[in-house]
């Protein structure tokens, strides 16, 4: 289905919205919608409000639901993610919610290291605002970061001027300072 979609997305998001609908089974669901995700069409939609009302009632469901949308390479994932945040079932006292929104925003390529650098502000906002509540947590987000060695000039520096903010925070635990720092090197 991905490559079906990444050749005409018109007839991947068809055939997905057809496998979604006649799956009996969460894993043709789940990819299904993983490959609607990744589209912007009118059945991506249809299927997530879907997803969400069946599961709603089932916490790692929908953590997955909130990932598969975080992770898709949609090109307004971005905005998708500030939306999710917003979502009535989103907390940050939550870190399962957070590492499945966040943390597969993370790793999502596109969105995440969108040349103005709007993806390093959103994980260096988390970091900032979930330190003091869960620093374990905000902890793991800082190496996603840290890999600013690894990126071409121009993004490596806004990756890095985002550690460099954290670690002027004062009161930072002290597990996030030790990622912080170890990132800087």
């Amino acid at each position: 289905l991905q490559y079906i979609a990444a050749g005409d997305a018109e007839e991947g998001a068809e055939r997905a919205s057809l496998q979604y609908a006649k799956a009996d089974n969460m894993t043709d669901r789940q990819g299904a919608l993983m490959v609607l995700c990744g589209l912007d069409c009118k059945e991506r939609e249809a299927a997530l409000a879907h997803f969400y009302k069946r599961y709603q009632g089932d916490a790692l469901v929908i953590d997955k639901w909130f990932s598969l949308q975080a992770g898709s390479l949609h090109p307004q994932a971005l905005d998708h993610v500030k939306a999710l945040a917003a979502h009535k079932d989103f907390t940050l006292s939550n870190p399962n919610r957070v590492r499945a929104l966040y943390m597969a925003f993370a790793m999502n390529p596109h969105a995440f290291h969108a040349r103005d650098g709007e993806g390093y502000r959103l994980i260096g906002d988390l970091i900032r605002e979930l330190d003091p509540l869960n620093p374990q947590t905000a902890a793991r987000f800082v190496p996603s970061l840290g890999r600013w060695r690894r990126i071409e000039p121009g993004r490596a520096a806004l990756m890095r001027a985002e550690l460099e903010a954290i670690a002027a925070m004062p009161n930072l635990s002290r597990d996030t300072r030790e990622q912080v720092s170890k990132s800087l090197g």
